[in-house]
């Protein structure tokens, strides 16, 4: 396309042609599995960085999603200059962090935009955040949801701004008392601000439907976390397990949604791990582009 052709186009279709220059497979891996690794081995995550980003090529991923625990002042410029040097794209990024109090949330939100600032280089279009629950997994009052939704919001107007999405996240706590808190979000927050990154092993944890929150969430799904258990112990792969994900893919196809789906692999103590990392990765990898119909 000439550069006269470019310049007639609105903003809507130049971030579309952007999206698909770097975007080029729906399929990503999150990086937590990499600290759980590191941690096995009683070591720290410096310790690992060289090793575990050609893992994660080798396993056959284009995309990989990180968290604010691989983009400190100390670790970042390394570990950018990795992603990049393994030909790997960040289309999103995680940034963890408090929505609940206004003082703490303003925190959230800075770091949010820097790291957002930081991972742009590499692709990244939208951040995730999963707002911090309360100590003990307390229940937050209303007051406190009615702050969070106006702190999210203000997250997704201030990451629009800077051409990101805002995509929330929730874990177990947010599943209590049907779902209450997630679903608040959900029905409180600016559509055209906040989208949603369905973690569909952590609501099956907390003990609620996927498919029922997924379609609930509809088109604004953004993104899936993808992980299975057997009798909700965590599997070392994503594969087959207690969540029939044939049926959300389905689905998906149904209603035409294309989320970025995010391989997340973790591990509980009782986990059973009898393959190296970088083989669970790839048979993970495998698993989902034949489920969701993907292609490398």
């Amino acid at each position: 396309m000439k550069r006269r052709d470019l310049l007639m186009l609105g903003p809507a279709a130049l971030l579309s042609i952007a999206s698909r220059r770097y975007q080029t497979s729906n399929l990503s891996v999150e990086g937590y599995i990499f600290q759980q690794y590191a941690e096995r081995q009683h070591k720290k995550l410096a310790d690992v960085l060289d090793g575990i980003f050609p893992m994660a090529r080798n396993a056959g991923f284009r995309n990989i999603e990180l968290n604010q625990s691989f983009l400190t002042p100390e670790l970042h410029g390394r570990v950018l200059g990795l992603v990049n040097g393994n030909h790997l794209r960040m289309p999103s990024v995680y940034v963890g962090g408090p929505m609940h109090q206004r003082g703490l949330a303003e925190r959230t939100i800075s770091r949010a935009l820097e790291i957002a600032a930081l991972c742009k280089q590499l692709g990244c279009r939208a951040v995730i955040n999963n707002p911090d629950p309360k100590l003990h997994d307390v229940p937050k009052s209303d007051a406190e949801l009615a702050v969070q939704v106006e702190m999210l919001n203000l997250m997704g107007r201030e990451l629009s701004k800077r051409g990101f999405q805002f995509w929330t996240h929730a874990h177990a706590p947010q599943m209590t008392d049907h779902a209450r808190e997630w679903r608040y979000n959900l029905d409180q927050t600016d559509p055209k601000y906040v989208w949603v990154c369905l973690d569909i092993d952590w609501v099956y944890q907390g003990g609620q439907d996927p498919m029922e929150l997924l379609r609930e969430a509809g088109h604004r799904v953004a993104s899936l976390h993808l992980r299975n258990s057997h009798n909700k112990l965590w599997l070392e792969s994503f594969t087959s397990g207690d969540i029939n994900y044939s049926k959300i893919a389905s689905y998906l196809r149904e209603i035409n949604l294309n989320p970025l789906l995010v391989v997340e692999l973790a591990y509980r103590d009782q986990t059973v791990v009898t393959r190296p990392l970088e083989e669970d990765l790839r048979l993970s990898r495998i698993y989902a582009e034949r489920v969701f119909g993907l292609h490398s």
